[in-house]
């Protein structure tokens, strides 16, 4: 259901038996952490190397060490997470629920447009009086999925804050709880147009990045193999009498676009320009949700891709 701010609920967690929990202490930006780790079962191994489960769009994780905040629950669950499995220039990428992409065979994790301080931005400028709670859950959905899917890299495709120099306003529990997520990760921040990459924080910081046969940039250029953010797209669907919206990625057969992932972010339709232009008239929208699915492109407008030519 979209309540209008193109996110939908947090999807369902299925939770499967659980493990007896270790905690140790960890130093991050100068403070000390109770982290909560998986047990001493060998199956439960919380450093157990990750291997997903191909071939299959449900698949389970190995607990990963992640301290939480001060208050919150650890995840040392096995969990289970229904995601939609695609092929991009010969990669298998797996659709999340939440609107992030995982490459497992480089343990990629890629999110888009978190916009983190859009609430305080716009309250302090006499905005729309948003929930100021918007940086919480989208850290706590990125705190799943690197907990769902043992991810050892993380790009940030731009607009991770909503205006430059947000980061340092950010409250320390907040602050603090991002600074543990990236700890023992490589962390990319890409530039967007919002933010030029929070420099404040740690990571590194690029206009682009290529990752084998693929590049991802906060805009899509045309270029071939790209993975991108920025359009915040979603798809409309009519079912039964109602109308169904909700954050999407597409692609076809030279780009890939990710939905916002940020909380009240909003979302422009994909039938409507410029993203029913830029995409082939062939292009895929991944539904987000509980159980992502794949449907033709609502309004894609675009060049039909080329029919390969038979030999002579």
């Amino acid at each position: 259901m979209d309540h209008g701010h193109g996110r939908f609920p947090p999807f369902a967690i299925i939770a499967a038996s659980p493990v007896e929990p270790i905690s140790q202490t960890l130093v991050l930006a100068g403070k000390e952490i109770l982290a909560t780790v998986a047990g001493p079962d060998e199956g439960n191994r919380a450093d157990r190397a990750y291997n997903p489960l191909k071939n299959s769009n449900n698949f389970t994780q190995e607990p990963v060490i992640r301290p939480p905040l001060a208050g919150r629950p650890a995840r040392c669950q096995k969990r289970s997470m229904n995601t939609h499995e695609f092929s991009f220039h010969g990669i298998a990428l797996r659709a999340l629920p939440s609107g992030a992409l995982f490459w497992p065979e480089a343990g990629l994790l890629t999110v888009s447009d978190l916009h983190l301080g859009k609430s305080a931005r716009l309250s302090a400028h006499g905005g729309a009086q948003l929930p100021p709670y918007e940086v919480r859950a989208t850290l706590e959905r990125l705190d799943a999925d690197l907990g769902f899917t043992g991810a050892t890299h993380v790009v940030c495709l731009g607009d991770s804050f909503d205006f430059p120099g947000l980061e340092s306003c950010l409250p320390e529990d907040d602050l603090l709880w991002l600074t543990r997520l990236q700890a023992g990760l490589r962390w990319t921040w890409i530039e967007g147009n919002h933010d030029p990459g929070p420099l404040t924080l740690g990571g590194e910081h690029r206009a682009e990045i290529t990752l084998g046969p693929l590049t991802f940039r906060h805009i899509a250029t045309g270029a071939v193999a790209e993975v991108s953010g920025h359009y915040h797209p979603k798809a409309r669907l009519r079912t039964k009498g109602t109308t169904l919206s909700r954050p999407c990625f597409l692609y076809d057969a030279d780009r890939l676009i990710l939905p916002a992932y940020g909380t009240y972010t909003g979302g422009l339709s994909c039938d409507r320009a410029p993203l029913s232009g830029l995409m082939a008239r062939d292009a895929r929208a991944i539904l987000t949700g509980p159980r992502p699915m794949a449907i033709p492109m609502p309004g894609a407008a675009g060049p039909p891709r080329p029919r390969a030519r038979r030999p002579a």
